[in-house]
């Protein structure tokens, strides 16, 4: 298959999705209205409720929820075929992907700035809202735990990134300045900071400061399992970086640093989609075979496990993630100007990631070869490599073009870490705070979060919390779309589009969630006297999580069957007004 035909595939899912299925919901049953109130307007706090242009919030929204799922995950999913990734990328996206990020927001901006949790208990139960504060908590300290692996492990520790991801957020704070205190136009602001940040990726490369870098990762020799000097060092500094960004106002550091990592992402996007037109590689069969096996052997590398529900839970942001909806909800709807906005920030950037999970989809299969795929065990770093191979054939040297492609994916991870620490201490606060009052304090959550995040981190086997995460990721997502259908209800509008989603992938990921839950478990138990203690309290530790996860969501479909039946028993389906 020649990679072109796999770009236009993903071209043609953008342009029917968004330009004819998402526009479609968006007029004939949403009907935004430009001239209401938004909560960003009525509440504006410059804090959490902060109205933004739909530009600076588009680029907020896209790098709030493209992660590594979208790049990770499709490159272990190639193990299963490059076939199923592609159609669960694009058909995911098309169906489900957009329509929960939109509802999400739709959900947020109509119901005054409410959390899932304060909604939960509108329309599911008072139970479900504490049910569903647990689960959340639960879920964004796995998205801790897996990202802060790659990020802290993998990524930071080469001496070539750690310069250009601290310049690209030191200059993230100039542009919120230059925004929102200088008042500067949002092109000069855009043009200045961006070719700010890319100066900050290329001094990285230098000899001198990489060999600066280095030395501070050979600084001392101890470890602890798998824990080094370099890895104990840079998940600290990784962590430090989410405290500032979840108790620091929005405008001052989590929007301005996402919106120019936006442009450095975007523009890879771009010089990446660009190379690939330029050499139109043409997929290697032997190598990466349309279709391999059910259980996802491929090559050296040993089974995944079988395809469904694995494959739909190791594909996340790509397309769908319930990531996208704390952001969409308690995020971006705080930020929407109008409701008009919703569409293109919301569905918009969702088709955005898609595209970015087709790319690295092709940087697996084309942009390196299988010795090496297998080499890099299918890891982060296969996408970075890729690009770097892309980006040649538009001039750039793989002397900057891989540590581009390294501070690329550090970014995707790291501007979401501090938005997930930001909604952990907000939980929290919202489960415990009336008991422990000091969790009102917004420091002392945000370092409890951390402190739970840092234990995960450094004793948690990454493709176990790996699998847990998307497992409940998807799963958070389902219980989202369930939110947004329950919501539609009661307006009486449509809510098909919703529902049948939240039906799919409910059953989908409480099978990989159970699934996992006991593989993990069961290795604690039988394989411990083998294990490193560090790994024997990760396996617990994720596994206890994993279980508790699957009863919350069992509780919370209980109680959403009980919600449906009264109110359809009460004719509210058809009696709702806006």
């Amino acid at each position: 298959m020649n990679s072109l035909i796999i770009l236009l595939i993903g071209v043609l899912g953008i342009a029917v999705g968004y330009g004819f299925y998402a526009r479609t919901i968006d007029k004939n049953i949403i009907q935004p209205d430009p001239k209401k109130a938004t909560p960003a307007t009525m509440y504006m706090d410059g804090v959490d409720f902060t109205p933004a242009s739909r530009n600076v919030l588009y680029g907020y929204q896209f790098k709030s929820i493209a992660a590594l799922g979208p790049i990770v995950g499709p490159i272990v999913a190639v193990r299963w075929g490059w076939l199923p990734a592609l159609l669960w990328i694009v058909f995911g996206t098309f169906f489900i992907g957009w329509v929960q990020d939109y509802s999400s927001i739709i959900l947020g901006v109509r119901e005054e700035g409410k959390t899932f949790g304060a909604l939960s208990y509108k329309l599911i139960s008072p139970r479900a809202r504490t049910i569903l504060l647990i689960f959340i908590y639960l879920y964004l300290l796995l998205i801790m735990g897996a990202f802060g692996k790659i990020v802290g492990y993998d990524l930071m520790t080469k001496p070539a990134v750690p310069l250009g991801v601290l310049f690209v957020m030191g200059v993230g704070l100039l542009a919120g300045q230059m925004t929102y205190r200088w008042k500067i136009d949002i092109l000069i602001t855009s043009v200045v900071t961006v070719i700010l940040a890319f100066v900050g990726i290329w001094l990285g490369t230098l000899t001198g400061v990489q060999n600066f870098f280095t030395n501070i990762n050979e600084l001392f020799g101890f470890s602890f399992g798998d824990v080094t000097w370099a890895r104990m060092l840079w998940s600290i500094v990784v962590l430090v970086i989410c405290y500032f960004g979840a108790v620091l106002p929005i405008w001052r550091w989590a929007q301005p640093i996402n919106y120019v990592s936006f442009w450095i992402v975007f523009l890879g996007i771009i010089g990446g989609t660009v190379g690939l037109l330029l050499w139109r590689p043409t997929i290697d069969a032997a190598a990466f075979p349309a279709l391999t096996t059910w259980d996802g052997k491929l090559g050296e590398l040993g089974a995944l496990g079988p395809m469904w529900p694995l494959l739909f839970v190791t594909i996340a942001c790509g397309a769908i993630s319930g990531w996208h909806s704390l952001v969409s909800s308690s995020g971006t709807a705080r930020q929407i100007e109008k409701e008009t906005d919703a569409l293109p920030v919301g569905g918009g950037a969702m088709f955005l990631e898609m595209f970015v999970a087709v790319l690295s989809l092709l940087a697996a299969t084309v942009g390196v070869g299988a010795a090496r795929y297998v080499e890099l065990n299918a890891g982060a770093f296969v996408f970075a490599e890729g690009l770097s191979k892309f980006l040649t054939y538009v001039g750039i040297p793989e002397s900057f073009g891989l540590p581009y492609g390294a501070v690329f994916l550090t970014l995707m991870a790291l501007t979401i870490m501090y938005l997930v620490v930001r909604f952990m201490r907000v939980a929290s606060a919202e489960f415990l705070g009336d008991a422990v009052p000091a969790l009102k304090n917004v420091h002392i959550g945000t370092i409890v979060a951390l402190a739970l995040s840092l234990l995960l981190i450094w004793t948690g086997y990454w493709s176990h919390v790996w699998i847990l995460f998307g497992s409940s990721n998807q799963l958070m997502a389902a219980l989202a779309l369930l939110l947004a259908s329950l919501w539609l209800m009661t307006k009486a509008k449509n809510y098909t589009w919703t529902f049948v989603p939240f039906v799919f992938m409910f059953l989908t990921t409480m099978a990989a969630l159970a699934r996992t839950s006991y593989v993990v478990l069961r290795d604690a138990i039988t394989k411990g006297a083998e294990l490193p203690i560090d790994k024997v309290i990760g396996n617990y530790v994720a596994g206890v999580i994993g279980v508790v996860l699957f009863l919350a969501a069992l509780y919370l479909a209980v109680d959403a069957v009980r919600a449906i039946q009264t109110r359809l028993a009460e004719g509210r389906a058809t009696a709702g007004t806006d």
